[in-house]
Parts: C-alpha cells; structure tokens; sequence
C-alpha cells in the first residue's frame, strides 16, 4: 500500500487520520515534537516539521505517495518551502482554513476570501492567519505543478479540542470543571456556526488521498449541519455545567487577545457548504456525526479525565479580572502563577514589564 507523511499529525485531525490509514493498511509516518512509540505500520519521526533540514532528509528516504501538511506556517516560510513540498511527492495535501472566506450567505468554494474582497489596509498588512493560510494557496494555485490539494476544515472538535467562541479547552474546559465562568458576548451567541468532528474531516481526506479528482482542486471539509452559537453554549453547559456569561465585543477581545479572529470570523454567519467534497468522495451527509451526539461523546471522554486539561493561565486572568473570580493556583509553577497575577492585576503587570527592560538592558 501507499506511504503517507503527517506533518504535525498528532493534532484534533491527524489522530484520526493516522489510524484510519493505518486500518486501511497504509504505512504512516507522523512528525512530533516529543517522542512517541511506534505500532503497527505507524511510525513516529521526533523533531522540528517547521526547520527544512529535517523535513528534507525525511522527503528522501521515505519518498511518501502523499504528504498531508497540518502545519501552520508564515507566509515567508511557506514560499521557501512549497516547492520542495510538491516536488517530494505524488501528492501534497496542505491544510488550509474556512477562516480565509469572507462573510457569505453560504460558504462554496467559490465564496470571496477575505484577501482578495476587505477594505481593511492594516489587516491586509497583517500575516494573521486567515491571511497567510490564503497566501499559500496562492502560491500553490500559481506553481507549475498540480499535484497539490487545498483543504478547508470549519471549527473542529475532537478529544482535547474544544471550542467556544475564540476560547479553547485549556479555558472553556479548564474554567467549567472549576466551576469559573466563561464568557461570550450576545451579539456572538446569536451568530450561525459549522462544528465538524475531527474523525469526520480525517475521513473525507482520507478519500481524497491520491484521489485524481481531488489534484488541483480544494475542498470545505466540513459538514453541512449549522447551529447558532447560543446552541453550542447549551451543549457545554449541559455536559460541563459551563456558566457562559455575556460580555462586550471589546471585553472579549482584550481576553482571547485576537481581534480579527472576533471580528473577521466569529461574528460572521458561517454555514457551509460541503457538496464538493461529498461528491468526490462518496460520503452522504447522513453519514457524518451529528454535533449533539458528537459533542456529548467527546466531552464524555474528557469528563474522565479532567485533570489532563491544563490551564491558559492569560485568558484566565482576564476573565476572573472582569468577572471578580480568581482561578486556583495550587500546584502551578511559579512562571505560571507570575504569569496570571500580570495579566490579572495591572500594577504588578507593570512593574514586570520595568523588570524584563532592566533585565535587558544589564544583561
């Protein structure tokens, strides 16, 4: 069978991806930062997939049908690197976002991206994400070859990625099992969502690995199923008790620190489209998992095991500054504990920041 590279495949995706083809009996390789044992026809490869000097070599002894890119990289890293990418490969799958589309009725491939349709100049100047994730499908839209596919997953969750809003599990989950509240403004609530389970996106590119309809073409993985965030606030709070508390737009941006992921992205409407992709594949709709169901059962999972879930010690902070809380810091490091009390109180935030300029400036 066929050999395929995971770059950063150990993610809410590559997971899955990795045991699909495994069971289908495809040799996969994974990059991980930490050391992981192998099994089976999984193979685990330790170090850097953003440094070229070690994905080069890797290119080369393993000769891969299919490379699936779960990397985020800058602009200018990925202009340095696409071509080795497409030229390493039979094919070169790069994971993209739906976060590059601008605000549309429903989401096609088609739909106008935010790099080619805002007025926004400062954020255009930006490498923020959605902007840099388009980027690179323009450069791969514009190389000589073809053996290239975009891929566009919506919010996915999946194990110990969950989402609310802008916050991820080390603080919706963290914060809920603490019985902390956690926060999304009204205006946010009444937004439509796509919330897609991880194994589902890794089936459908699965499928379109060395698929000769999916070279050249991208994709929305996706399912088309949608929901008003207020819905998904009720799903949290029924499985882990969240206390969702509303806030300002501009009081939740000083929190998740990201104004064009609020703004460009979480106050848009975001119902998909996933037709394309059904079509090559041969998935149905009524195949993938609905989100009640999807949801209850990974949260169930983690239910077990909250303790696994380790806090962003920053956006905690914030919030229990807004909000009057404080999160407990039992057990915590002391860079963590430092961190949260200058991020929660402004005085001492202060004197830090004079603290890492004297430092800089003795040493």
């Amino acid at each position: 069978m066929s050999r395929i590279l995971l770059l950063g495949g150990t993610g809410a995706i590559g997971v899955y991806l990795r045991d699909i083809l495994s069971q289908n009996n495809h040799t996969v390789y994974v990059t991980t930062r930490s050391y992981r044992r192998d099994y089976d026809n999984v193979h685990y490869l330790q170090g850097n997939a953003h440094d070229i000097g070690f994905i080069s070599p890797i290119l080369k002894e393993i000769t891969p049908d299919a490379v699936v890119d779960f990397m985020s990289y800058t602009t200018d890293e990925f202009s340095k690197r696409h071509v080795q990418m497409l030229a390493g490969t039979g094919h070169y799958v790069f994971l993209s976002s739906y976060r590059v589309f601008n605000e549309d009725k429903v989401i096609t491939e088609k739909s106008p991206r935010l790099l080619d349709t805002i007025a926004d100049r400062d954020y255009l100047r930006t490498d923020e994400y959605a902007l840099r994730k388009a980027r690179s499908e323009d450069m791969l839209r514009g190389s000589a070859r073809s053996n290239w596919t975009i891929i566009r997953p919506g919010i996915t969750y999946s194990k110990q990625r969950f989402q609310l809003g802008c916050l991820e599990a080390n603080t919706l989950c963290y914060r809920s099992f603490h019985a902390l509240p956690v926060v999304m403004p009204s205006l946010m609530r009444g937004k439509e969502t796509t919330l897609t389970w991880g194994r589902d996106v890794a089936l459908m590119i699965s499928k379109l690995l060395l698929n000769i309809e999916a070279m050249g073409e991208d994709f929305n993985c996706v399912t088309a199923e949608h929901h008003k965030w207020d819905d998904v606030c009720d799903i949290y709070h029924r499985e882990i008790g969240a206390d969702i508390r509303d806030c300002s737009v501009e009081d939740y941006i000083s929190i998740v620190g990201s104004m064009a992921q609020v703004e460009y992205d979480r106050l848009f409407d975001r119902i998909m489209d996933n037709s394309k992709v059904l079509r090559v594949t041969g998935i149905k709709q009524c195949e993938l998992t609905k989100l009640n169901d999807g949801l209850a059962s990974e949260l169930g999972k983690l239910k077990l095991n909250p303790s696994c879930v380790f806090p962003d010690v920053t956006c905690c902070a914030r919030i229990d500054k807004l909000f009057g809380t404080r999160t407990p810091l039992k057990g915590m490091s002391l860079g963590m504990r430092l961190t949260y009390w200058e991020a929660r109180n402004s005085v001492i935030g202060h004197g830090m920041r004079i603290l890492r300029r004297l430092r800089r400036v003795v040493g």
